[in-house]
């Protein structure tokens, strides 16, 4: 079921607003992602130290043992948490963002785009400029009247 969506009603027309967005495409790369970032887990191993005592703790656990496909050594610590040593040269759990962020403009809201114009910024900062220039061209034109 779809939650339903409340927004507040415009004031002007459609043509009247712009639409800033940032997004991603889905990481969908699953073996390399690791080491085309140069990730430090991926690089040297590392250590997932796990309180199975708890249900998340005996939940993590259940998956690294049956469903995470990487190599480990398990070991408990004197305090009973159990300790998963995985091999280097294997995808960590972090997702590292390969995909790119789109940084996106265009004319209009929610209701549309009717000049059909719109722009993809290649880096944040542009973005962030950009919407910045924008909401100072609002404030300036809210002051005109």
């Amino acid at each position: 079921m779809q939650r339903p969506v409340t927004r507040i009603a415009p004031q002007g027309e459609v043509q009247d607003y712009q639409t800033y967005q940032i997004t991603r495409r889905r990481d969908t790369i699953v073996r390399a992602v690791c080491e085309q970032v140069a990730c430090q887990a991926w690089r040297n191993g590392w250590d997932s130290v796990i309180d199975e005592r708890t249900e998340l703790g005996k939940a993590q656990a259940a998956y690294i043992r049956s469903e995470s496909r990487r190599t480990f050594r398990e070991t408990r610590t004197g305090e009973g948490l159990t300790v998963f040593r995985f091999e280097s040269g294997q995808r960590c759990f972090a997702d590292h963002q390969t995909v790119p962020e789109l940084y996106l403009v265009r004319d209009g809201d929610w209701r549309g785009n009717p000049t059909g114009r719109k722009r993809t910024h290649s880096r944040a900062a542009d973005w962030v400029e950009d919407f910045g220039e924008n909401q100072l061209r609002l404030v300036e034109n809210q002051r005109k009247g």
